[in-house]
C-alpha cells in the first residue's frame, strides 16, 4: 500500500495511545499536522514557543498516564525545545520528540534547517533516530516509545525527513504495537539482606525521590513498621504524604527544616529509593548520609556516585518495595512503636510559627499564603512550581498530600517551567485541581503561554510571587557582594499581560487578602479561564534551604578562596 510518512506516523501515535501533541507547524511537518488534525484520538496543541511545548510535554508525562509528545520543526524548533527536553532527560521523564528533517534525497547542501540534530540532542536524550524509508516509520516510533518508557525513562528523538513525511511511499503492512515484556524481578538475596539491616538498625530512615512515586502505599507501610522518619528530594516531594506523622520534609541535615534535622540526627541506616543524591536535595552534598546506606534505583549508574552505598539494588521501586516490605514484616512480626511522630509534629509546628510571626510589613508572608492555599486544595491537588526562591518556600511551607501532587524543574533547573507545565498537567488531569506558583522573573520567560491556556479554555490559577527581583540569585549575591547585579527587575504590568492573553486578573497585596483572593481565583478557574494572580510576596526571611546551602558551599572552598569571599563581604558591608 502507498502511504505518506505522516499518515504512518499518525497511525503509530494512535497505537501508542498518544492523546495530545505540543508544538508549532512548519514547512517540514505540515503533512503530519494535517494528519493529526484529522485524527479522532489526538489533539495537536499550538503553543507560543517550542520551549513551552517541551515543558508542557514534560508535565503531561510527569502527572499523567500517557507520554508527552512534541511535534516540532527541525533546527530552531529543536533548539527552542532543548530546555524542556533537558529537564525531562535529567529528571527521568519519558518524552517522545518528533521533528521534521531536511529532504534526505535531493542531493542539495545548505537546505533550510540543515543541522545535525542528533549531535545536538545526544547529551539530553536516551536515543535518537533518523527515519530513512517509509517502512521504518512505524517500527521506529514503536521502538522510540519502548526506550522512552523502559528502564529509567527519558526523552527519545525521531527525525522524519521532509520527503518521507510529506510524500507517498510503499509499505507492506501497518503493524500493531506490542508492549515490552515485564521487567525482571530483583535479586532476592540482596533484598533479604536490606530487610535484615533495616530491622537491625536502631534509627533507620527513608529518603525518597521521584522513582519511589509508584510505591507510595507500600513505603507508607514500610515506614510505619520500622517507625522510621521519611524525607524526600525536591522532585520527589509528593512521593510521601506530608500529612503523614512520619513525614519530615525535603532532605535532612543543617539545610533542612528542623523536623527533618532532628528526626534524622541519629540515623544509622538510610534506605534511599529512586534518588540520585544530586546537588539540590542533598543541600549541596552536605547531607550527613550514614555509612549504612541501602540504595534502590532503576538506574545502576547512580549508585556510589556521591555517597558510597553498603548495599545496592537495581530495579523498579514498584516491584522491589512490596517485596522488601514483605521481608521486613516477616522479620519484625509487628510494627514498632515510636515517639517520633510527636517530636516531628512539635518541630513542624514550631517552624511554622516562626514564619507566621515574621513581620512582612505591608507585603504577603509566604507562610500565611501557603496556609491559605493548602486550606483550599483537595488532597489530590496538583501544584506546579517554577525555579526560584518560591520553589524552596513551597517545599518548606506547603504540605503536599497526594502522589504526583508537586512538580517543578529540578536537576536541569530551567526557569520558565511553571506556566506551560500547568497547561500540560491540566490536560493530563482535567478533573484534578491544578495550580501554579511562579516567580515574577520566571513568568517573563514563558508567560505568553497564557494564550495557549486561554485558547484551550483551561481553568488554571497562576499565583505570581512578585517581589521585583530574581530573588534566589539576588539573595546569593547579597552576602558576598553586597550588590544585586542584573537581578532587580523593572516592574511588569501583570494586569495588562492577563488582558492581552485572555486571562482573568486578581491581586493579593496583604495577609488579610490571601484567603479571599485564593478563593476567588479558584472560582474563576472553575469556569474554564486561566487566572493570573499578582501576589505581593515578602522574601525578607530566608528558607532553611538557602541558609544551609550557602554555608555548605562556603565550607567546600579552599582556605584562600574562603578568605577572599569573606574579606570582600566584610569590606563591602563597611564601604557600601
Amino acid at each position: 500500500m502507498k502511504k505518506t510518512g505522516a499518515a504512518l506516523a499518525r497511525f503509530a501515535l494512535e497505537q501508542l495511545g498518544v492523546s495530545h501533541t505540543f508544538g508549532i507547524p512548519g514547512v517540514h511537518n505540515t503533512e503530519l499536522y494535517d494528519e493529526l488534525n484529522a485524527s479522532p484520538h489526538i489533539q495537536p496543541v499550538l503553543v507560543a514557543h517550542e520551549c513551552g511545548a517541551a515543558f508542557m510535554a514534560d508535565a503531561f508525562s510527569r502527572t499523567g498516564q500517557r507520554i508527552g509528545t512534541l511535534v516540532i520543526v527541525p533546527a530552531a524548533g529543536v533548539t527552542h525545545a532543548a530546555s524542556g527536553i533537558g529537564e525531562a532527560g535529567l529528571d527521568g521523564i519519558p518524552m517522545l520528540i518528533i521533528s521534521g528533517g531536511i529532504h534526505s534525497e535531493n542531493g542539495r547542501q545548505y537546505q533550510l534547517h540543515d543541522i545535525d540534530q542528533h549531535a545536538l540532542l545526544k547529551p539530553i536524550t536516551k536515543a535518537t533516530f533518523r527515519i530513512l524509508s517509509h517502512a521504518e516509520v512505524i517500527p521506529t516510533l514503536y521502538e522510540a516509545y519502548r526506550i522512552a518508557t523502559g528502564g529509567e525513562p527519558g526523552p527519545v528523538f525521531v527525525e522524519l525527513p521532509y520527503n518521507i513525511g510529506n510524500f507517498l511511499g510503499e509499505v507492506e503492512d501497518m503493524p500493531l504495537f506490542q508492549p515490552a515484556p515485564p521487567a525482571a524481578t530483583a535479586d532476592q538475596q540482596t533484598l533479604r539482606e536490606m530487610a535484615r539491616q533495616l530491622v537491625a538498625a536502631r534509627h533507620p530512615g527513608l529518603f525518597l525521590g521521584w522513582g519511589a512515586m509508584a510505591a507510595q502505599r507500600e513505603l507508607i507501610e514500610l515506614a510505619e513498621w520500622l517507625g522510621a522518619p521519611v524525607c524526600t528530594t525536591l522532585q520527589g516531594l509528593s512521593a510521601f504524604p506530608a500529612n503523614h506523622p512520619l513525614h519530615v520534609g525535603m532532605g535532612f541535615g543543617a539545610y533542612a527544616v528542623p523536623a527533618a534535622e532532628q528526626a534524622f540526627a541519629a540515623c544509622d541506616c538510610l534506605l534511599a529509593v529512586g534518588t540520585r543524591f544530586s546537588e539540590i536535595p542533598t543541600g549541596s552534598y552536605s547531607m550527613p548520609v550514614p555509612e549504612q546506606l541501602l540504595h534502590i534505583d532503576i538506574n545502576p549508574q547512580v549508585f556510589n556516585a556521591n555517597f558510597p552505598a553498603s548495599l545496592c539494588l537495581a530495579g523498579d521501586a514498584a516491584l522491589i518495595i512490596p517485596a522488601l516490605l514483605g521481608e521486613v514484616r516477616a522479620l519484625l512480626g509487628q510494627p514498632r512503636s515510636s515517639s517520633l511522630p510527636a517530636q516531628i509534629a512539635r518541630d513542624k509546628a514550631a517552624y511554622l510559627q516562626q514564619w507566621l510571626q515574621h513581620d512582612s510589613g505591608s507585603r504577603v508572608n509566604p507562610a500565611v499564603f501557603c496556609q491559605a492555599l493548602r486550606a483550599q486544595l483537595a488532597d489530590d491537588a496538583l501544584v506546579v512550581a517554577d525555579d526560584g526562591n518560591h520553589t524552596f518556600l513551597l517545599a518548606e511551607l506547603l504540605p503536599i498530600h497526594g502522589p504526583r501532587g508537586f512538580i517543578s524543574p529540578s536537576d536541569f533547573n530551567a526557569m520558565g517551567y511553571c506556566v506551560p507545565a500547568v497547561i500540560g498537567a491540566k490536560l493530563a488531569n482535567p478533573q484534578r485541581q491544578v495550580v501554579g506558583v511562579v516567580g515574577d522573573g520566571a513568568l517573563r520567560m514563558t508567560g505568553l503561554e497564557l494564550v495557549t491556556a486561554s485558547s484551550l479554555q483551561l481553568g488554571v490559577p497562576l499565583f505570581v510571587f512578585n517581589d521585583g527581583e530574581l530573588s534566589q540569585i539576588a539573595q546569593a549575591q547579597e552576602i558576598p557582594y553586597n550588590r544585586k547585579t542584573c537581578t532587580v527587575l523593572k516592574p511588569l504590568n501583570l494586569a495588562a499581560l492577563a488582558e492581552a492573553t485572555g486571562a482573568a486578573f486578581l491581586s493579593i497585596e496583604s495577609n488579610a487578602e490571601c484567603a479571599a483572593g485564593i478563593a476567588q481565583a479558584m472560582q474563576l478557574a472553575e469556569a474554564g479561564q486561566p487566572v493570573l494572580v499578582d501576589v505581593r510576596i515578602d522574601y525578607s526571611k530566608r528558607t532553611r534551604f538557602t541558609e544551609g546551602v550557602v554555608k555548605a558551599t562556603l565550607k567546600r572552598f579552599t582556605p584562600r578562596d574562603k578568605v577572599r569571599v569573606i574579606g570582600r563581604a566584610l569590606w563591602r558591608r563597611v564601604t557600601g
